[in-house]
């Protein structure tokens, strides 16, 4: 017995101690990718979670009135109703009302500037964002800006006529936008302006597109206020686009 086991011990030959150190090797640089992909996700989930409670923040520091008559009792506010085509900075001939408060510009961690628009809220997904906007509207500013809230893409002022276009991160959660793709025809979408006015639109359309194609932020309404909410598929191929119709 002794003399079979010294006979198979002279097999192992540098070959296959080479091979044998080459598989330690692989081993540990597997378990490197492994701790370093966990690392990752763990940042990223982090990451997320900051991003969804600054949000929550800013929403929850707007002052919005809650009681919209008493916002349209400023004669100024319902001219503008009738009026949609009214210069952006007539509001503002009220310093002191919570509009012109919430309008101040804040800054991102990396040097953006943005202001808070107005705020969505969707029942049946249970959403509900501030949203934002930029003064330069970049590409590198929507960027950073869709890291903390959905952002207005393009169009008018907030429930105002014509096309307003928001557009949300599709993190593949219950964060931003990631469950606008499961919005059908007729589901509700509410915008609340900064004067407190709230105005709901039913959902009439829902498609994809590739990511150059930006038709869907036209204006052309006919008169009527829309919205349209931009998201990514689930793998980021595509563009979810859902668009809504103000409700009278």
């Amino acid at each position: 017995m002794n003399q079979i086991l010294v006979t198979k011990k002279l097999y192992v030959t540098p070959e296959l101690k080479k091979k044998k150190k080459l598989y330690k090797f692989e081993f540990f640089v597997s378990v490197f990718l492994v701790c370093v992909l966990l690392s990752a996700y763990i940042y990223a989930e982090y990451d997320r979670n900051k991003s969804e409670q600054l949000s929550q923040e800013i929403l929850a520091n707007l002052d919005i009135p809650e009681d919209t008559t008493i916002a349209k009792n400023n004669v100024l506010v319902v001219v503008l109703d009738d009026m949609p085509e009214a210069e952006p900075n007539e509001t503002e001939t009220n310093p002191s009302s919570s509009t012109s408060i919430a309008q101040a510009m804040q800054k991102t961690s990396s040097g953006y500037y943005y202001k808070t628009v107005a705020t969505i809220n969707i029942p049946k997904i249970n959403v509900t964002y501030p949203i934002i906007d930029g003064p330069t509207d970049s590409a590198e500013e929507t960027e950073d800006l869709l890291k903390i809230s959905p952002t207005r893409f393009w169009g008018p002022e907030p429930n105002e006529v014509g096309n307003f276009c928001i557009v949300g991160h599709n993190y593949r959660n219950s964060r931003f936008f990631s469950k606008v793709p499961n919005l059908i025809e007729g589901d509700t979408i509410e915008i609340t302006d900064l004067s407190g006015k709230m105005i709901p639109y039913k959902v009439y359309t829902k498609y994809q597109v590739d990511p150059t194609d930006v038709s869907c932020t036209t204006q052309l309404t006919n008169g009527r206020k829309e919205i349209t909410l931009i998201t990514c598929t689930d793998d980021s191929k595509y563009r979810v686009v859902v668009k809504a119709r103000e409700v009278k």
